[in-house]
């Protein structure tokens, strides 16, 4: 519990302290957010925010992560391919960022470029699993071992996760508010089945987050962009798929997942009867056209989140 402490304070103090000289660099270097079309006229005071924010993020997780499992002797290999997954997702987001700074427009790689890397990165944890032979999932009273499909599934829920955390990284503080307290809850579940080293880490990210939200809470001084929210949403998937709390992730990241419902039931909806179901969706941009403040979405999907993450927690802890 002490290391796992330890952790979570040398992340968040990292976080602070990278996070200053990064913010400064960014306005010298002019490398500011491009938004959608669709949503510029709402958020134009944002335009010319800096980006790539997920740099410091994931610079004070990694240092934090690494120094705490050297410190409690928990380095293991599991720990070492969370670690490297996330850098991976990281690189995969901050070439997404640099190609729409380059191009000064939201235009980075093609969204098939994008799917094969964060395809690519997925298999390594996936192949891990089949690996050590752990390919069962469960939840409450349902068990199934999927065999050989295993990296299907793997893959299919790292890639959405990355994505949804993404979709949810339109507003101040929404994407990093919610990580917070979905890795803190992770972090316990880690810790009750005594995965200290996927404690660590997961503490290590919930901290950083909270030292981001220093800068990104409205106004937002700086955005995570790619960089940042891909490599979370990656992240949170592959700790869940390592600790094999696999579909715990659904209460714990229900606001990631309602996000990208809500894109799809659009995009499905536009496609076969030409209408929209929201007005504009991700359904966080739907509140906002529907009179709620920016705060206000904020709070409430992260108090979400929170009784959310809560709940799951409280019923693994009962019936594990």
């Amino acid at each position: 519990m002490i290391m796992i402490s330890v952790a979570g304070l040398i992340a968040i103090v990292l976080c602070l302290l990278f996070g200053v000289p990064y913010l400064d660099f960014m306005k010298k270097k002019s490398c500011s957010q491009y938004l959608r079309e669709e949503v510029a006229q709402m958020h134009a005071s944002k335009e010319k925010t800096p980006t790539t924010g997920g740099v410091f993020i994931i610079s004070a997780i990694l240092i934090a992560s690494l120094v705490t499992l050297f410190m409690a002797q928990c380095v293991t290999t599991r720990a070492l391919i969370v670690l490297i997954t996330l850098i991976f997702y990281t690189l995969t987001g901050f070439e997404d960022d640099y190609k729409k700074i380059k191009a000064q427009q939201n235009l980075g790689l093609s969204a098939r470029m994008k799917l094969l890397f964060q395809i690519a990165v997925a298999m390594l944890p996936a192949y891990y699993i089949i690996s050590m032979h752990q390919t069962q999932i469960s939840f409450l009273n349902f068990n199934i071992d999927l065999g050989w499909f295993y990296p299907v599934f793997a893959v299919f829920m790292m890639v959405g996760s990355s994505n949804a955390t993404n979709l949810t990284d339109g507003l101040d503080g929404l994407c990093s508010s919610s990580c917070a307290f979905a890795f803190f809850a992770c972090s316990i579940i880690c810790f009750l089945n005594n995965n200290i080293d996927l404690a660590i880490i997961s503490i290590a990210t919930c901290a950083s987050c909270l030292g981001f939200l220093y800068f990104n809470k409205k106004p937002a001084k700086i955005f995570m962009g790619d960089t940042g929210s891909l490599a979370l949403g990656g992240l949170l998937a592959t700790i869940a798929i390592m600790g094999k709390f696999e579909l715990w992730l659904i209460p714990i990241g229900i606001i990631f997942i309602t996000e990208t419902l809500s894109v799809m039931i659009q995009v499905t909806s536009f496609k076969l009867t030409g209408k929209r179901v929201f007005k504009m969706s991700p359904i966080h941009h739907h509140f906002e056209l529907s009179g709620w403040s920016e705060n206000k979405i904020v709070v409430v999907f992260t108090l979400i989140t929170f009784v959310f993450s809560t709940a799951a927690v409280l019923v693994y802890y009962l019936v594990r």
